[in-house]
């Protein structure tokens, strides 16, 4: 899981590239607003993080005491989690002219809510094994 994590880490960095072409008005042609910069940013961020989170959580999974089950909805629920939650702001600002989010904004709370229950899953997991 760790590899397959680090393997998403070059397009946080395309991503990175890309968001500093935009902020620095080389990409003026998508005339994007705000708003939509905004959640650009905060996409991009909470990758980055997320993904560091994804494989801290690798390595205190070896240590919880969890079932096999658990175990496992807690190694893919951490990146899961980061994709969904990336993507849901990149998603909810996708489009046209936007200045709120969309409908799409469903993904980011999609995320959230997989990243709650897996680190209260884990959690529980390395109290268990205390």
């Amino acid at each position: 899981m760790c590899g397959i994590i680090l393997l998403t880490v070059p397009t946080i960095q395309y991503g990175g590239y890309f968001l500093l072409t935009i902020l620095s008005g080389k990409q003026d042609s998508l005339m994007l607003t705000d708003f939509q910069k905004a959640m650009f940013r905060a996409g991009h961020a909470h990758a980055g993080v997320l993904v560091i989170l994804s494989l801290v959580c690798q390595l205190l999974a070896d240590h919880a005491s969890l079932s096999n089950t658990m175990n496992w909805f807690v190694r893919i629920g951490f990146p899961v989690a980061a994709i969904l939650v990336s993507a849901g702001f990149f998603a909810a600002a996708s489009g046209k002219n936007v200045n709120q989010p969309t409908s799409a904004i469903f993904i980011l709370y999609t995320g959230v809510l997989l990243l709650a229950a897996s680190l209260i899953v884990l959690g529980i997991g390395m109290l268990k094994a205390r």
